[in-house]
């Protein structure tokens, strides 16, 4: 049984040439190719086994958090990732089952397709020691003698300003785009960002986009009120 894979992609090139190469890989069906404004359709419509992403733009976050949510019957995998660690994470925290390299080749795109449909994540050593930390990032301690950075806490509460820059990282927004939403410059932007990592006990944005995103799934009073605020 051939597996059924969905290409999502703004780039017409880039569509038209992973359904040539894909057509050309046994046990691979390319069902359809579609731009991001209407994959979440075109899932819902042909239910393939695999969504098939192209993450090489900045924004793409909040695109693959809609996706994911919508395709419940498919495995969402990200292409054209650069294997930064800031990058992984924040593709795993908006749900993805893998990703591919932006350097990887075709048997490379099937291998994680294929490892993917059987719960795996191919990926390499670097990666797999980035997420371990995350994991021991989130994980409770009990070696904590005061307390603090438990799952789903944070030793010192989050400000008004750093509330609402906490759920604009949920969204998947750049700090540019965050500092044009609130009318303040970029690098004041980023000074509350590094407060945030600091406060969650993290060291990346992308940790703290994963740490932001588990607090607000257990429904942590940190952040149940933070998406109402209005820019002060």
């Amino acid at each position: 049984m051939k597996l059924r894979v969905l290409v999502v992609s703004d780039v017409r090139v880039v569509q038209e040439g992973l359904r040539a190469v894909l057509a050309q890989q046994h046990g691979v069906d390319v069902v359809s190719t579609v731009d991001t404004l209407h994959a979440k359709d075109q899932s819902a419509r042909l239910h393939p086994d695999v969504v098939l992403f192209d993450a090489a733009r900045q924004d793409c976050l909040e695109c693959v958090k809609d996706l994911v949510a919508a395709a419940s019957c498919s495995k969402v995998v990200a292409f054209g990732v650069q294997e930064k660690d800031e990058e992984i994470l924040a593709l795993a925290a908006a749900g993805t089952a893998g990703y591919v390299r932006d350097s990887a080749e075709i048997s490379d795109v099937v291998r994680v397709l294929e490892g993917v449909m059987c719960d795996e994540l191919p990926c390499s050593a670097r990666a797999a020691a980035s997420l371990y930390r995350h994991v021991a990032v989130l994980s409770p301690s009990d070696n904590n003698a005061d307390g603090g950075h438990l799952h789903g806490t944070c030793a010192v509460p989050l400000s008004r300003r750093e509330l609402q820059i906490a759920h604009l990282i949920d969204r998947g927004l750049t700090n540019k785009a965050i500092a044009r939403q609130l009318g303040i410059e970029a690098a004041t932007v980023k000074n509350h960002v590094h407060h945030i990592c600091e406060k969650l006990n993290v060291h990346r944005r992308g940790e703290a986009i994963a740490r932001i995103r588990a607090l607000l799934r257990t429904g942590s009073p940190l952040f149940s009120q933070a998406s109402a605020l209005p820019p002060p």
